[in-house]
């Protein structure tokens, strides 16, 4: 690995991440969204709480029943079930059961389990630092490289400066756009879904209009 992999290994493996995660979790993964989320663990494992209780059903059921019967001053009842159609041969009170499809729809709504956005923060930070070492280019470095020096800046006070004003307009559009450039541009593109194509192709038409304003321009 002395090189940097070819375009498509890098394109097969970011595939395969991104497949093996929906997979895994049912749902898209975003760098900035998980991030947000670590930062904010106290308030997401509450909330992790919460939704287990909202996805037991015999806990909705219960507090259906409680708040039925509360304001009524009835004893709690019990789900109607629907009369069984003639020549029927179900289980009488079988439907009083929640299927187990509205269940699993109801799961997928809701957020990545916390424990899954570690894994993949930690994965990123990871699989960089095993790819410089294997490569022969790991160091430890205070500035952003030569061509940053040459374009932006030399100074190390403008170019904390720089990178904070960055930093700020990155997150400000991530949280405008609904997503990050992994979100939008692994997930969303990869499911079609329009919203995704469009901010995707507003992140590269952006990047390329600066990068040759910044090379060719200024």
């Amino acid at each position: 690995m002395n090189d940097y992999w070819p375009w498509w290994a890098g394109a097969a493996g970011l595939a395969l991440v991104t497949i093996n995660y929906a997979i895994a979790t049912d749902r898209s993964f975003g760098v900035s969204g998980a991030w947000d989320r670590v930062l904010h663990w106290r308030t997401e494992r509450r909330v992790e709480r919460a939704n287990a209780q909202i996805t037991d059903d015999a806990v909705l059921l219960e507090a259906l029943a409680a708040a039925t019967a509360g304001p009524l001053g009835a004893p709690p009842l019990a789900p109607a079930s629907h009369p069984a159609a003639p020549g029927d041969g179900g289980t009488p009170g079988a439907d009083r059961l929640p299927p187990a499809e509205a269940s699993s729809s109801m799961a997928r709504l809701l957020p990545a389990p916390l424990v899954s956005q570690v894994g993949l923060l930690l994965s990123i930070l990871v699989g960089g630092w095993v790819a410089a070492v294997t490569s022969g280019r790991f160091q430890l470095r205070l500035d952003m490289g030569e061509g940053f020096r040459q374009i932006v800046t030399d100074k190390p006070t403008e170019m904390i400066a720089a990178l904070f004003v960055g930093g700020v307009l990155v997150g400000f559009g991530t949280r405008l756009a609904g997503g990050c450039s992994s979100g939008h541009g692994l997930n969303g593109c990869g499911r079609l879904q329009p919203v995704s194509i469009v901010a995707t192709a507003v992140f590269f038409g952006t990047a390329v209009l600066v990068s040759f304003l910044l090379w060719k321009v200024i």
